[in-house]
């Protein structure tokens, strides 16, 4: 089970969002590399980085802050960002910069085509988010809800050859409420790629129950405001988190 830091990118700081509310934030820390390199020290095995105005905007815009990242830890795990990557020119920009995963989003619903040609020209290296509010769908940074139930279009990526699916339950981000274990689980059943299960992770309870759910191909969780407010230990949460799975064998 992987336990991957968010660092969450708004005007160049690392901050928090609630439920996606470019209005509800809380910085945690005004240089990025070094965060970064803070939970590579706590033992990070992946980062998840989010250019949250880029998500806005639709096109990159934390990229000097993004590109420090990868400067100061990139040679050392692997990195994923997600938020206003729209076109085939600035996945592969991301990727020549040192990006191991390039996570899309809202263009993958809206513009599928645009996902099969990414998959299609940087397999491998494909990540779908998809963030979801009662079963449902949503885009532009959560702000508008689609029709589309989120385990159809999860088949409908894996079919193009996405390498995972991020699934974020945007009713409980930033709230530290709980996962949406249930939702996560039913996802995972019905794809063959690993989910990986993002929103409201609260204690290490949730850890607990993440990892007893493995086998149905929940491969990891994305740590965001609980490792910052100090809710959540990282590093104790892996080391219990790999004692469970060695103990499943």
């Amino acid at each position: 089970m992987l336990l991957i830091p968010a660092i969450d990118l708004k005007d160049g700081r690392c901050v928090r969002l609630k439920q996606g509310d470019m209005n509800d934030s809380t910085t945690f820390g005004e240089d990025p590399a070094a965060m970064a390199r803070r939970w590579l020290d706590a033992g990070a095995r992946r980062l998840h980085l989010v250019d949250l105005n880029g998500a806005f905007a639709g096109k990159p815009v934390n990229e000097p802050a993004i590109k420090a990242i990868i400067r100061e830890v990139g040679d050392e795990i692997p990195i994923q960002l997600g938020g206003g990557i729209r076109d085939l020119d600035t996945i592969e920009r991301y990727l020549d910069d040192g990006l191991s995963y390039v996570i899309i989003g809202t263009a993958a619903v809206k513009n599928p085509g645009f996902l099969k040609d990414a998959c299609s020209a940087f397999g491998g290296h494909i990540i779908v988010g998809l963030d979801a509010k009662d079963g449902k769908v949503a885009t532009d940074g959560w702000s508008k809800l689609t029709g589309h139930e989120v385990i159809d279009m999860g088949q409908k990526f894996q079919d193009y050859g996405v390498e995972g699916i991020i699934y974020t339950d945007i009713g409980r981000d930033g709230m530290l409420t709980g996962i949406n274990i249930e939702a996560t689980v039913k996802l995972a059943q019905a794809l063959t790629i690993p989910v990986i299960a993002s929103g409201g992770l609260s204690d290490i309870a949730d850890i607990e129950r993440l990892c007893a759910v493995f086998g149905d191909g929940v491969e990891g969780v994305i740590c965001g405001r609980s490792i910052y407010t100090g809710a959540l230990d990282f590093t104790a949460a892996q080391v219990r988190a790999d004692e469970l799975m060695a103990a499943a064998g």
